[in-house]
């Protein structure tokens, strides 16, 4: 049985479309039923994040993610395991993955004019 790889942008497409991962009865589903539709981090920080609500005739805001704790990339047995699964804000998401604006960019302490020159 060759290994299953999730290595390049397509593999992992490939995945995250699969009927395993966002069928009805798919894995996704069952975190976010585990979880109760809530970001597990804001909850360990005493906060609450919970799904949007669909809107008839709008596009459905994404506020939660399905986490891989252990990345498919690395660790592809793992990629259809519920336990290495955790549900996440799109926020705490992005930190978990480096994607924050403050890393990217850091916020500047210093003031933009020096009224000290005038």
């Amino acid at each position: 049985m060759p290994s299953i790889e999730y290595k390049t942008d397509q593999q992992k497409k490939s995945f995250y479309n699969s009927n395993a991962w966002r069928g009805p009865n798919g894995l996704r589903i069952q975190a976010l039923e585990r979880d109760n539709y809530e970001c597990q981090q804001c909850k360990r920080e005493g906060k609450v994040t919970t799904d949007s609500i669909q809107e008839e005739g709008k596009h459905k805001e994404i506020k939660l993610n399905v986490d891989h704790k252990y990345p498919i990339e690395f660790y592809p047995k793992l990629a259809l395991v519920l336990e290495n699964l955790e549900t996440l804000c799109v926020y705490h998401h992005n930190v978990k993955e480096g994607r924050t604006m403050d890393k990217i960019r850091p916020k500047s302490k210093k003031k933009k004019w020096d009224d000290e020159r005038w």
